[in-house]
């Protein structure tokens, strides 16, 4: 449909302007040049939303007013509540990760949820409520930093090293957390972002000349990646959505210099991160510091490949594979000729996708530092890796989205990127 001007979409990851088409329940657009899902429509999107988000509440509540694991050795035992995870943290004087683990488990999802349950109810009503563009424009951005899913997985893994030593059993808040990070997870699958932009303020109709089967930056036009709209864009290449307000660029502003800055941070704090420990075991007045790599040995010979796999793959392997993943992505944007960036987009997707994976080990250090607190019998505590891990992750994971992959769809070579400074 070259001529339309109704219901075009830029695609965010390799810029090519498609005409979307009428869907059903069920049905999802992509991208027919790099195959990204531009729209996705839902069966009644509003009450499954706010279905699923009032049901997540009710289970966080849950998980943070009773107990979430009791463990027991030689006569002492603990029991421990969610948010004793990040209050240990602090009393060892890792306040950056312990913000870092409620910010991810707890408050970020908390008020991903009551967005969600704002919109939804001015919605059903058909007429939404104040600051409504504003709160959904911020939950776009909340998406990557909610790692409910990941903490669980922490959880287990914890509970897999300590239970050969001890005593342990788990209480309605695990079973409540593990409920909310399910019914989170669907609540986010369960957001139809086409139909609930065009619900809260319509869709205008694409500027004057625009056309799809072509690029949105040849034709001086910017879609936006939180509503989805396509916009002119000045002579700088920079713009304002009219639905959203959200800043617009042809190509994000110096996109391969803050991506290389990124990595290169991220790799120096990896060093530390490796080689120092990353939590200290106390038994029987003996104290054990334990690196990344020490942990995944223990766990291997102690008869738990499988968990050593987990964290060897979350904690060694990705943070690596994402470093050298993205060094070579942007070497291949400066050197790009425009052959095989369908690959290079989908490495980009997966780079994007698996960086939150690693956080899995700062949630095991968080767990076990405050369940086993028995002085010089049986204790644990955070080592000075913690903190460089956790750097690690986030500065990888801020890489990610500070490169922009319609740079590797460019047909001849990158002299100089775009500033618009």
């Amino acid at each position: 449909m070259p001529s339309t001007r109704r219901r075009l979409r830029a695609c965010h990851e390799c810029d090519w302007v498609s005409a979307l088409p009428a869907l059903s329940p069920g049905e999802k657009a992509s991208c027919p040049r790099c195959g990204h899902v531009l729209a996705q429509r839902h069966f009644r999107p509003a009450e499954r939303s706010l279905a699923l988000a009032l049901s997540s509440l009710v289970a966080l509540a849950i998980a943070v007013s009773f107990d979430f694991v009791r463990f027991e050795f030689g006569g002492i035992g603990n029991r421990i509540e969610l948010l004793e995870t990040v209050t240990t943290m602090i009393s060892f004087d890792q306040p950056i990760v312990a913000i870092c683990v409620v910010l991810a488990i707890v408050a970020l999802p908390a008020l991903y949820l009551c967005g969600v349950v704002w919109l939804n109810i001015g919605l059903l009503q058909r007429a939404p409520l104040p600051a409504s563009r504003q709160i959904a424009r911020t939950l776009a951005h909340l998406h990557p930093w909610m790692m409910a899913d990941v903490f669980v997985i922490g959880a287990l893994v914890s509970l897999i090293k300590v239970a050969g030593l001890a005593e342990v059993s788990l209480g309605i808040a695990f079973w409540a957390f593990c409920i909310f990070a399910l019914l989170l997870l669907l609540t986010m699958q369960s957001i139809d972002s086409d139909w609930l932009w065009f619900s809260l303020a319509a869709e205008p109709l694409a500027p004057s000349g625009s056309h799809a089967g072509a690029t949105a930056a040849s034709q001086g036009l910017g879609g936006c990646r939180t509503c989805g709209l396509v916009n002119r864009l000045d002579a700088r290449g920079r713009g304002r959505c009219r639905r959203c307000g959200e800043s617009l660029h042809d190509r994000l502003p110096n996109s391969l210099q803050r991506t290389w800055a990124l990595l290169f941070a991220a790799a120096l704090l990896y060093i530390p991160a490796n080689l120092y420990p990353i939590m200290t075991t106390t038994y029987l007045g003996n104290s054990d510091p334990s690196t990344i790599i020490a942990g995944v040995v223990e766990l291997w010979h102690g008869g738990s490949a499988p968990v050593a796999a987990v964290i060897f793959v979350a904690s060694i392997l990705v943070p690596m594979g994402k470093l050298i993943a993205l060094a070579w992505l942007c070497v291949a944007a400066r050197r790009n000729s425009g052959h095989h960036s369908e690959v290079r987009t989908r490495l980009y997707r997966v780079t994007e996708f698996i960086g939150r994976w690693s956080m899995v080990d700062i949630f095991v250090v968080s767990i076990l530092a405050a369940l086993i607190r028995g002085g010089a019998l049986m204790s644990i505590t955070p080592g000075p890796a913690a903190l460089a891990f956790a750097s690690v992750v986030i500065l990888t994971m801020l890489a990610a989205f500070a490169f922009d992959p319609r740079l590797l769809w460019r047909s001849s070579p990158i002299l100089e990127e775009p500033a618009h400074a």
